[in-house]
């Protein structure tokens, strides 16, 4: 569910990148992360198994400028594709605004793309949510293999309702922002049609002029690091001179004069931005816990695991306080935060001695799980004067 902060004048609204196992979805999220600019994007934060899938959840914020005058913060996150871990994939999808769909485009997998599309649908519909009524875009990815069906052959499988579908190879980044395009629009009229993005702050033209055919696609470019070539010609307030930066040893930038694709241009280090990017705990903290958020987002960069684990339990303390008194197993019941992962971050935290990535990893998981059901209970409530 999106959060609205009216006196910051923002929206921040949840977007999940679903589908099967290694379909992609975990690199067309290091795409988007590699094109939006260091000011504009937080730390992007991936847990992973042996087998390279995501475990968890990556998480990305992005933010937009200047949608009905308000700032737009993206949060986009992908579920992990194995069937076993489910439960993560609901917690996941818990408050989402919208979902894209990645399907892998060979035939071997189609089995797994129907399965994966039958599970979307009944934990959506297990949070009162039917798909049809929900902002949805497939991506059809690997479109760059030999054996990648035929588009028609997919829709007919996987998009009976034809939503926007798209073309992508994610490795590359061809297909990837007109993606995030996509289901950010759909998710911006979503929120207009339930009256969640408020109005304008002034009716009056002249206090926040809009360019004329400047629309959300305009908005989000101006974020990137780069344009698309299909949005070169009408946005006008980048002035970065574009410059192509050192590819990545194990990824090849697409072709020049391919369908729409990113220009890179160099990135200046975060530090010269004036501002921190936001981590993914950090984002989603309230105010009361902003500063405890971001000293163990700060422990885990720098390798301090066992701060960043007593932080984080120190946090959650305080924040499952904002439930009321009584016991912690209370207060935790009262969020519906899970009783198991709050025992053993509590265990954890107890236990002392050496910490490994994935411990500090998973503690902030359990903080940002406090943080989403604190802002579904509308906690903190706001102080009246």
């Amino acid at each position: 569910m999106s959060s609205v902060n009216l006196v910051a004048r923002e929206v921040a609204a949840k977007i999940v990148f679903y589908g099967p196992g290694l379909s992609g979805k975990t690199s067309t999220l290091r795409k988007i992360y590699e094109t939006v600019r260091p000011a504009h994007r937080g730390e992007m934060m991936s847990i992973a198994t042996e087998g390279d899938r995501t475990l968890f959840f990556d998480f990305l914020p992005v933010k937009v400028e200047r949608v009905n005058d308000c700032t737009v913060r993206l949060a986009l996150y992908t579920v992990p594709g194995q069937v076993f871990y489910n439960a993560t994939r609901k917690l996941v999808l818990q408050g989402a605004d919208g979902v894209v769909f990645v399907a892998d485009s060979q035939p071997e997998m189609m089995d797994a793309n129907r399965e994966s599309m039958a599970n979307l649908q009944e934990n959506l519909l297990e949070q009162g949510i039917r798909l049809e009524r929900f902002p949805l875009v497939l991506q059809w990815n690997k479109r760059d293999l030999p054996s990648a069906l035929p588009v028609a052959e997919l829709r007919e499988a996987l998009n009976p309702r034809l939503v926007p579908d798209f073309e992508t190879e994610a490795i590359s980044g061809k297909g990837v922002l007109d993606v995030l395009k996509g289901i950010t629009r759909l998710v911006i009229q979503d929120l207009r049609a339930k009256r969640i993005v408020p109005p304008p702050r002034s009716a009056n033209p002249v206090a926040a002029p809009r360019p004329a055919g400047r629309g959300l696609e305009a908005e989000l470019s101006q974020h990137l690091v780069g344009r698309t070539a299909s949005s070169s010609s009408t946005s006008t307030s980048t002035t970065s001179i574009a410059a192509p930066r050192p590819a990545m040893p194990s990824r090849s930038m697409p072709a020049v004069g391919a369908s729409p694709q990113v220009v890179v241009a160099p990135t200046a280090p975060p530090a010269l931005t004036g501002q921190r990017p936001l981590g993914a705990a950090s984002a989603l903290a309230p105010s009361e816990l902003f500063d405890h958020a971001r000293a163990a987002e700060g422990a885990f960069a720098s390798g301090d695991y066992g701060t960043c684990i007593q932080a984080c339990l120190d946090a959650a303390r305080r924040g499952l306080a904002l439930a009321g008194e009584g016991p912690l197993g209370a207060q935790a019941y009262l969020l519906q935060v899970d009783g198991g992962d709050l025992l053993k971050l509590q265990t954890l935290g107890a236990r002392g001695g050496s910490y490994r990535v994935d411990d500090a990893a998973f503690a902030l998981y359990v903080l940002m799980q406090i943080f989403t059901r604190l802002h579904t209970a509308g906690l903190p409530t706001p102080a009246t004067e």
